[in-house]
C-alpha cells in the first residue's frame, strides 16, 4: 500500500471512508429490496425473447456462449436467416459477442428506430413532467443521430443511462484496432458533445481514427468508441472504488474475445477508464498488443508488472491536468493505486507536453494524439517519450532510435 503524510490527503480519504459506511448501510438496506423487483430492460426482453427462439427446427444457441461459439453459429445461416434473427431480436443480436459486425450495426439500428419511435411518444405524454418530456426529446435527438447512414453501432442498450459503441473503420478488414475507453460521467447523452467534442467518446475515437490513418496511410485500421459499460456519475463514490471498473472489465473482456480476425489491439484508457483496463487486464486475450493510459487516477496495480499482462503498458499526463493532485493509494476498497506515469510504475511514459487539461489528450494537433496514433500502428519508434532518455522505447522491437 503506497503511504502518505500529507494532511489534505488525510482529509479526503477520511471522507470517503465515511461516504463508504453511508455506501455499505443503503445498498444492504432499502435499495436490495427496491431492485429486487424490477421489471426486464429491453435488453432482457429481447434476450429472453431469443433463448425461446428457434431456427430451422433447432433451438437458438445460448447467447452467453463464448464468442467464438456463436460466430460459428452465425457462420452457419445465409444472409436472409441472419437478417431474420437481427429483425426479431435486434437487441440481443445488436449486443450479442461474435455475431457479425455488419450484422450488429443492422440490429442495432433497427433498436434505435424502435427506441425513437418510443421517446417520440414520451415527449408528448402529459402524464409526464416537462422535465420528463424534455429528457425523451433529448434521448430521441440522441437516437437520430445515431441513425445517421454513416454510423455503426456495434452495441446500444437504452436502458437507465444508456450505453452505446461505435465503430470507426471497417473491423473484419483491419489490420490493427484501436478501443477508446472513456471515463465518469459516459453514458448515452455525453457519448457525443457539439462543444469539447474531443472530450466525448465519439469525438476522441474519430480523431484517434483519423491521426491513425495520418500516421500511417497503409495500415487498414478501425477505431470503436467503447461507452458500452456503466461508469460512474461524477466523482463520487463510484469513481474511488473499483466497482463500476470491475463490472466494465468483463464487458470489455467480451468484446476483444468478439472481436473478428486476430489482428493486434491496441486499449487507449482514459481517466476512469484507466482503473478499467487495469483491472481487466490481466484477463484480457493475447492479441491485446498495447493499453496506453491518460490522465490516470492509478490502474489498481503498485506497478506495471502486477497488471500481469503480455501487453506493451503505456501511460501520458499533461501538466495542467487536475488528475495529478489526486492521493495516489489503495486503501481496501478505495483508491486505485499508484500513479502509472511514476518511474517506480514501469509503464513506458509518453509525452504530452501540448495537451490541455484533463480531456485534451485527443485534441487534433497535440503530441499526445500523434502518440496515441503511432501506437495504434506500431510504429514505436515514432513516438516522443516524456523524458529526454528515450526510455519509453527502449527494449522495444525497432523502438529505439536510429
Amino acid at each position: 500500500m503506497t503511504s502518505f503524510d500529507t494532511s489534505p490527503q488525510l482529509s479526503v480519504w477520511r471522507a470517503l471512508l465515511a461516504l463508504a459506511v453511508v455506501f455499505v448501510m443503503l445498498a444492504t438496506g432499502g435499495w436490495t429490496a427496491l431492485n429486487s423487483h424490477r421489471t426486464a430492460t429491453p435488453l432482457q426482453a429481447s434476450l429472453s425473447a431469443w433463448e425461446h427462439g428457434r431456427i430451422a427446427g433447432h433451438k437458438l444457441p445460448d447467447p452467453d456462449s463464448a464468442p467464438s461459439r456463436l460466430a460459428r453459429f452465425f457462420a452457419t445461416l445465409d444472409a436472409q436467416q441472419r437478417a431474420g434473427l437481427a429483425h426479431r431480436y435486434p437487441l440481443a443480436v445488436g449486443n450479442m459477442n461474435g455475431a457479425p459486425a455488419t450484422l450488429r450495426y443492422q440490429a442495432n439500428r433497427i433498436a434505435l428506430e424502435q427506441q425513437r419511435k418510443v421517446e417520440l411518444k414520451r415527449m408528448h405524454d402529459d402524464r409526464l413532467s416537462e422535465i420528463g418530456q424534455h429528457d425523451a426529446g433529448r434521448r430521441m435527438h440522441r437516437y437520430e443521430a445515431l441513425l445517421r447512414k454513416d454510423r455503426k453501432i456495434l452495441a446500444f442498450d437504452p436502458q437507465g443511462s444508456g450505453r452505446v459503441a461505435e465503430v470507426y473503420g471497417n473491423l473484419d478488414k483491419a489490420d490493427r484496432i484501436s478501443v477508446v475507453v472513456p471515463g465518469v460521467d459516459t453514458d448515452l447523452l455525453t457519448f457525443q458533445r457539439t462543444f469539447k467534442k474531443y472530450s466525448a467518446p465519439a469525438g476522441m475515437a474519430r480523431s484517434l481514427y483519423a491521426a491513425e490513418r495520418a500516421a500511417d496511410p497503409g495500415t487498414r485500421t478501425a477505431v470503436i468508441a467503447w461507452a458500452d459499460y456503466t461508469a460512474p456519475s461524477g466523482l463520487g463514490m463510484d469513481a474511488a472504488t473499483a466497482m463500476r471498473a470491475e463490472e466494465g472489465a468483463v464487458r470489455l473482456n467480451a468484446l476483444v474475445r468478439g472481436l473478428p480476425g486476430s489482428s493486434p489491439v491496441a486499449l487507449y484508457c482514459h481517466s476512469y477508464g484507466s482503473v478499467l483496463c487495469g483491472v481487466a487486464a490481466h484477463e484480457l486475450p493475447s492479441r491485446v498488443s498495447d493499453i496506453a493510459v491518460a490522465g490516470s487516477p492509478g490502474m489498481r496495480a503498485e506497478n506495471a508488472a502486477n497488471l500481469h499482462t503480455t501487453a506493451q503498458v503505456w501511460s501520458m499526463r499533461d501538466a495542467d491536468d487536475w488528475i495529478q493532485n489526486v492521493p495516489y493509494l489503495e486503501v481496501g476498497s478505495l483508491g486505485h493505486g499508484a500513479d502509472p506515469v511514476s518511474k517506480g510504475f514501469g509503464a513506458r511514459v509518453l509525452s504530452a507536453s501540448d495537451a490541455k487539461g484533463h480531456t485534451g489528450y485527443f485534441e487534433p494537433g497535440t503530441d499526445s494524439l500523434r502518440n496515441f496514433a503511432e501506437v495504434g500502428v506500431g510504429a514505436y519508434r515514432a513516438v516522443s517519450c516524456a523524458h529526454d532518455d528515450d526510455a519509453c522505447r527502449t527494449g522495444l522491437s525497432g523502438g529505439v532510435s536510429a
